[in-house]
């Protein structure tokens, strides 16, 4: 049995730690919480997440949830993966500022736009959503990936991120944001992920 376990479903933001999890190549066990049944809401799971909410991981011992510091606790577990630049290398500051960028900066701008909420003066964190996006856009073109040359843990939250938001219509379809999204979801272990969760989301819905 692995010492790796991975709380979630099928329809929930687990889907991107599952790619995570198929990039470090490491076995794990997957515990899913059926929605209808309320198990994210039971003793047992409040008792590793108290908010109720997927995704999270147990590793021995430690417990991580919220899915940024899953990425950085995973990646820097598996170097051996090649996901994270270690401390001291010149990448290792750009890859954590663009893991907190999408906390503090892309995900609040989205919020507000979709709801038609103008930022607070002097209190938004991002500054406004066009001064995001085009500082988010100006580090894509310098691509392939967030961080140049390099594929990092960083590329599976993006890629995931910039998939759904354009699907959603939140940011738009600019030819360098598509082509980004279609580099990071074409690697075989965004395929397996992918392949895993669909055939559990399908035998969910045939039991239903």
């Amino acid at each position: 049995m692995s010492d790796l376990t991975f709380y979630t479903n099928p329809m929930s933001r687990g889907r991107i730690i599952r790619w995570m999890l198929e990039e470090v190549g490491q076995p794990y066990e997957t515990v899913i919480l059926p929605w209808e049944t309320g198990a994210a809401k039971a003793p047992e799971y409040l008792a590793i997440n108290p908010m109720g909410k997927v995704p999270a991981i147990r590793h021995g011992e430690a417990l991580v949830t919220e899915q940024v510091a899953v990425y950085l606790y995973l990646a820097d577990l598996f170097p051996q993966a090649g996901l994270t630049p270690a401390i001291g290398e010149p990448l290792r500051g750009p890859f954590l500022r663009w893991l907190a960028f999408y906390g503090s900066s892309f995900e609040p701008a989205l919020v507000d736009k979709s709801q038609g909420h103008a930022p607070p003066p002097a209190m938004a964190p991002y500054g406004d959503y066009d001064t995001m996006l085009a500082t988010l856009v100006a580090q894509l073109e310098r691509g392939p990936y967030i961080l140049g040359e390099r594929f990092s843990a960083a590329d599976v939250l993006w890629g995931t991120a910039l998939n759904w938001t354009t699907m959603f219509k939140l940011v738009p379809e600019l030819p360098v944001i598509k082509a980004y999204v279609a580099r990071t979801n074409a690697r075989p272990a965004f395929v397996r992920a992918r392949e895993k969760d669909e055939a559990l989301l399908a035998s969910q819905q045939g039991r239903g």
